[in-house]
């Protein structure tokens, strides 16, 4: 998972964010990195990076963001998903002020990142995988 705090924004509040999208036990465990750049204009930003390497608490993650995410969104995601696969890995982003309200939902800017790693499988057998989840219909 990867997010990025800009000057204007709560870093407590981004956290928050972040941890809506993971399951409730997870939000006590999860560490996150935090590195300090300088955006485009000058402007301070703070990169927040963590990762779940656990299986179990990747399948719980997994199903939380199958869980909470619209039927609209998995819609979308399913008729997408060869842009959100690469190499073994299925790529989201979810909105950040969604997830501070507690509501999964798909965006492009200003996103959390969640790269999910599948070891060995292919794009068929993702997509197979995000289906058997709920992920995607």
């Amino acid at each position: 998972m990867r997010t990025t705090v800009h000057a204007t924004e709560d870093t407590e509040k981004v956290l928050k964010a972040v941890f809506n999208t993971l399951p409730a036990e997870l939000a006590q465990v999860v560490v996150f990195k935090k590195t300090s750049v300088t955006g485009h204009h000058g402007n301070p930003i703070t990169v927040l990076e963590a990762r779940i390497k656990d299986k179990t608490a990747l399948h719980r993650t997994f199903e939380k963001l199958a869980s909470g995410l619209r039927p609209l969104d998995k819609e979308l995601l399913s008729s997408q998903i060869q842009q959100h696969v690469e190499e073994g890995n299925l790529y989201l982003r979810l909105d950040k002020q969604s997830a501070y309200l507690n509501e999964l939902m798909l965006c492009r800017t200003d996103p959390i990142h969640f790269r999910i790693h599948f070891k060995k499988h292919g794009t068929q057998e993702i997509v197979e995988i995000c289906r058997n989840f709920g992920l995607i219909p």
